[in-house]
C-alpha cells in the first residue's frame, strides 16, 4: 500500500485571467507534498483540438495525455462554472479517450466567481464522468468568490482550505487504491 498512485489533474479552462489557474497549481501542489500520489499537470489551453472532427478516435494525438489516463489510477478535474456548465473544452479533451477512464476515481473541483463555488459545475459533470466510466468521489473541493481566496501571485489567503484539501485527496486516495485492487484482481 506504499506505493505511490498516479494522478493527473486538469487544468478544464483556457479562458484569458483564468482565476481557477491559481486553484488547479495549489491542489497539483498538494498533491506533490504526498508520499502517496504521483501527480501529472495537464492544462486544455495545451491540446491542438481539430476544429473538423473530435472524438475517442483522436486520443493517439494527445500521447501525453493518453499515457497519463491510461496508467492513472484517478484523476482530478478543476473546472470553473461558466453559466451552470463546465466549459466545452474540457468536455472536447475528455472525450479524445473512453476506456482508459474505466473504473478509475475521479474528484472534482469546482471553481465560481460567485457564492456556489462551482457546485453546478461539479452536479452538471457527474452524468458525464459516469458515462466516460468513472467513478466520482464524494467530497468535492469548491472555491466560491475564488478573486478572494488568492492573492496575484496565486499564494491561498484562506487557509481553511488546507483541511479541506487533505480531505479531499484522502479519499481520492482511498478510492482510486480500492478500484485499483479491483481492476487488478477481479
Amino acid at each position: 500500500m506504499s506505493e505511490k498512485l498516479s494522478i493527473p489533474i486538469i487544468l478544464g479552462t483556457n479562458r484569458k485571467d483564468r482565476q481557477s489557474e491559481h486553484v488547479a497549481k495549489w491542489v497539483f501542489t498538494k498533491m506533490q507534498e504526498r508520499d502517496d500520489i504521483e501527480p501529472v499537470y495537464f492544462d486544455v489551453r495545451d491540446f491542438d483540438l481539430p476544429q473538423d472532427h473530435y472524438g475517442t478516435e483522436i486520443g493517439h494525438l494527445f500521447p501525453e495525455w493518453r499515457d497519463a489516463v491510461t496508467a492513472a489510477d484517478g484523476l482530478v478535474i478543476v473546472a470553473p462554472e461558466y453559466n451552470h456548465g463546465y466549459p466545452g473544452v474540457l468536455k472536447s479533451v475528455l472525450d479524445t479517450l473512453l476506456k482508459e477512464y474505466i473504473y478509475k476515481a475521479v474528484a472534482m473541483v469546482g471553481v465560481s466567481a460567485g457564492p456556489w463555488g462551482g457546485t453546478r459545475v461539479i452536479e452538471s459533470m457527474v452524468p458525464m464522468v459516469r458515462e466516460l466510466g468513472l467513478a466520482v468521489t464524494f467530497t468535492d473541493l469548491n472555491f466560491p468568490k475564488v478573486g478572494t481566496k488568492f492573492d496575484e501571485d496565486g499564494n491561498l489567503l484562506d487557509e481553511a482550505y488546507e483541511k479541506r484539501v487533505t480531505g479531499f485527496l484522502d479519499e481520492l486516495v482511498w478510492m482510486a487504491r480500492s478500484l485499483k485492487w479491483g481492476r487488478e484482481n477481479l
